[in-house]
């Protein structure tokens, strides 16, 4: 009998095989650089907190697009084995818990905050759905604690019926936002992506502001 043959990827197509060639872990990448070439996310000598950054083409992108005077940090409950550039870094633990302890290891804000996190899918579109609103609130609640004011935020989301709902909870945090889907997002899939800018100030980070004077005091 002859040797069987390796199963073949059923999802795998050109961007599969260029991501390979140009030594990313996943296609997602090229939504990624989608969005940086339309909405300018990423600016040089910025800090980026990529949440549920496994397997690591986001960070590597963002590394790159960052640059040395930048730094990126992701977080995953996955280890990531990629190798990272000096100016990235990828933490092991909670992503959609802001006070896990995992954000002890990080300090101060960021400039931008990613997330390209997705539920594990059950083929049923309103539960789907529904734990993707859920991932997505909760990285929101993580980018208004950590991101700085100005500063930016992508989320992708699957579409749902709390897909209106989400936008206006990040209205409520951001001066202007923006939905935009990837050309390189599969045509069957149901996900899309939030680009939000100009991250409103907020009471807390008066109140932070003032914490940090009194311990300087």
């Amino acid at each position: 009998m002859g040797k069987k043959k390796g199963v073949k990827n059923p999802w795998a197509d050109h961007l599969t095989r260029k991501a390979k060639k140009e030594k990313y872990p996943a296609r997602s990448v090229y939504k990624l650089e989608e969005i940086q070439e339309k909405h300018r996310l990423i600016r040089p000598g910025d800090r980026v907190l990529d949440l549920g950054c496994a397997p690591g083409s986001w960070l590597l992108y963002a590394a790159k697009k960052a640059g040395r005077a930048g730094q990126v940090t992701g977080v995953d409950k996955k280890k990531v084995t990629v190798n990272l550039p000096e100016n990235a870094r990828a933490l092991t633990g909670d992503a959609l818990e802001p006070d896990s302890p995992v954000f002890a290891q990080i300090e101060g804000c960021f400039d931008v905050v990613l997330s390209d996190m997705a539920p594990a899918t059950t083929g049923r579109k309103e539960v789907d759905a529904a734990r993707s609103y859920a991932l997505c609130m909760a990285a929101l609640a993580v980018a208004r604690g950590r991101l700085r004011a100005e500063g930016r935020f992508c989320c992708k989301i699957f579409t749902g019926e709390d897909f209106t709902q989400f936008i206006d909870s990040v209205k409520t945090a951001f001066a202007d936002v923006t939905i935009y889907k990837p050309k390189s997002s599969r045509k069957a899939s149901k996900e899309i992506y939030i680009i939000a800018k100009g991250r409103k100030k907020e009471e807390d980070d008066n109140v932070g502001a003032q914490q940090m004077v009194d311990d300087q005091a």
